[in-house]
């Protein structure tokens, strides 16, 4: 004879792991290396820095 399984937790197992699966994914697709985050924010205030480097004073103000 076959073993009793209740089919409430058994819900909750495959909802928990297709959760952890689509987790999974979403961190390969979108998720970023704190090296790359690290150099995405230098890259950005180098170009920040370098815009107000360049910038004429307005005679009026």
């Amino acid at each position: 004879m076959g073993d009793i399984v209740n089919l409430r937790q058994e819900r909750k197992r495959r909802k928990r792991r297709t959760k952890e699966t689509e987790a999974s994914e979403n961190r390969i697709r979108f998720g970023l290396t704190k090296a790359e985050k690290k150099k995405n924010d230098q890259e950005r205030d180098r170009a920040i820095h370098h815009l107000d480097a360049h910038r004429k004073d307005d005679p009026e103000g």
